[in-house]
């Protein structure tokens, strides 16, 4: 995020402001999981593969991994795009694909998803968090999961209580505004719970600054 605490423009561009350095430090934190989480929004607007490079699939495959982790798209509304890049990259190099949506996933989305994706539809109105999970963890062997955003995901997980760490990297740039989305969105609301971060981890790469914290659960 930026130095006043946006992650991204009030246009919602794409995030490119940031350093190869900290492209690199986020592929490394997805070929650490052994599932990539993100919501169809952020998916979207950066119509990006969830894939990991080669280098770093050869050392999962070495650690006894897959060559690369799940793929996981959260939507509540089940109106997926199934000619996003996502779907069309290789998933024996970048991965399976999991849907995890609603009963309000239009009917005639869920054949052709089905086709590209494992699809899971819940009876609720929101996809249930915490079940996703566990059925990652119960059905998929999951143990590590990265959660890519965005600030709507990342703020109803961290207020179920599902985020133990935070990797953040804080970039040279000033956006102002108030439009502007920060990390947990673009709610004027506080949280239900104030969240107690503490900092594991700090490193300075020329003029970023990359923060890792544990998530405190006595809030």
């Amino acid at each position: 995020m930026t130095m006043d605490g946006k992650v991204t423009t009030r246009a919602f561009t794409p995030v490119d402001f940031t350093s190869r350095e900290d492209k690199q430090h986020l592929f490394q934190q997805r070929a650490s999981a052994d599932a990539v989480i993100i919501g169809h929004s952020t998916l979207k607007r950066d119509n990006v593969r969830l894939g990991v490079p080669e280098d770093l699939r050869q050392a999962r495959i070495k650690r006894g991994q897959t060559p690369a982790p799940l793929r996981v798209i959260v939507s509540n509304a089940g109106k997926i795009d199934n000619q996003l890049r996502i779907f069309k990259a290789d998933p024996e190099k970048t991965g399976p694909i999991l849907i995890f949506s609603t009963k309000r996933m239009p009917r005639q989305l869920r054949s052709a998803l089905r086709e590209k994706a494992t699809v899971h539809l819940s009876k609720t109105r929101d996809v249930d968090l915490t079940e996703m999970l566990q059925i990652l963890k119960r059905d998929h062997k999951v143990r590590r999961v990265v959660c890519e955003g965005g600030p709507t995901l990342f703020r109803s997980m961290l207020e179920h209580g599902l985020i133990d760490e935070l990797n953040l990297t804080i970039a040279p740039y000033l956006f102002g505004g108030a439009d502007a989305t920060t990390l947990t969105g673009l709610s004027k609301e506080f949280l239900s719970a104030s969240v107690h971060c503490v900092m594991t981890n700090m490193r300075i790469a020329g003029d970023e600054c990359f923060l890792t914290y544990r998530i405190s659960r006595n809030r």
